[in-house]
């Protein structure tokens, strides 16, 4: 599954969603992560409310389960969640971004609390819908 984390230095999950300039995708599983690649978005990114600037960032992570934040509106995780990607808090502005990779590693390999459950199979089902939508066209 893809793993995506705001960021400013490639390091630390330290930016808000709606103002973040770079988000890191991972892919993860229970034997481990390797980066894919780093979104970049442009344009006037401040915490201002404005929703227009919310689109690209959403269409980007449509295939991702996880996104991991410092903060992030009402409205911009409501989208996210209808697309199937659950928005996660870090802990703070110093968690970096492998030592919360090791973590999701260590917890896929064991049980998964039930937010994680979750996510894995709205995710899981959100494919299989689309799988049925296809063939029904």
């Amino acid at each position: 599954m893809k793993i995506a984390f705001t960021t400013s230095d490639n390091i630390h999950v330290n930016a808000h969603f709606g103002s973040a300039k770079a988000i890191d995708v991972y892919e993860i599983s229970d034997e481990g992560y390797k980066f894919l690649e780093t979104l970049s978005f442009g344009g006037e990114l401040k915490e201002d409310g404005n929703e227009d600037k919310l689109v690209p960032k959403l269409q980007a992570l449509e295939d991702c389960t996880i996104v991991y934040v410092t903060a992030i509106g009402g409205s911009a995780a409501a989208r996210l969640i209808k697309k199937g990607v659950t928005p996660v808090k870090a802990r703070s502005e110093q968690d970096e971004i492998k030592d919360v990779l090791e973590r999701l590693v260590q917890t896929l390999k064991g049980s998964p609390p039930p937010w994680l459950r979750k996510a894995l199979q709205q995710k899981d089902r959100n494919f299989e819908d689309e799988l049925e939508e296809d063939a029904a066209v």
